[in-house]
C-alpha cells in the first residue's frame, strides 16, 4: 500500500494533495477517500484509483507514529 505525506488539505472545500514517498508524486485526495481525519503534514497511506484527470488517493488513513 502507497504511503505518503499530507501536503495540503482544505476541510471547507473537502480535498487536498499527498505527496507519494515513492516517487515524489503529488496526488489528488477528496474527502469520500478519507477514512481517518487529516491535516497537513500527517503520515498516511492510502489506495489510488485512476480517474480522468489523473489518479486520486482512496482509503486514506493516518499512520501512526
Amino acid at each position: 500500500m502507497p504511503t505518503g505525506t499530507v501536503k495540503f488539505y482544505n476541510r471547507k472545500n473537502k480535498f487536498g494533495f499527498i505527496r507519494v514517498d515513492d516517487t515524489g508524486a503529488e496526488i489528488y485526495v477528496r474527502q469520500s477517500g478519507v477514512i481517518d481525519p487529516i491535516n497537513e503534514g500527517d503520515r498516511v497511506e492510502f489506495e489510488m484509483e485512476d480517474h480522468p484527470k489523473g489518479p486520486i488517493a482512496i482509503k486514506v488513513k493516518k499512520i501512526q507514529a
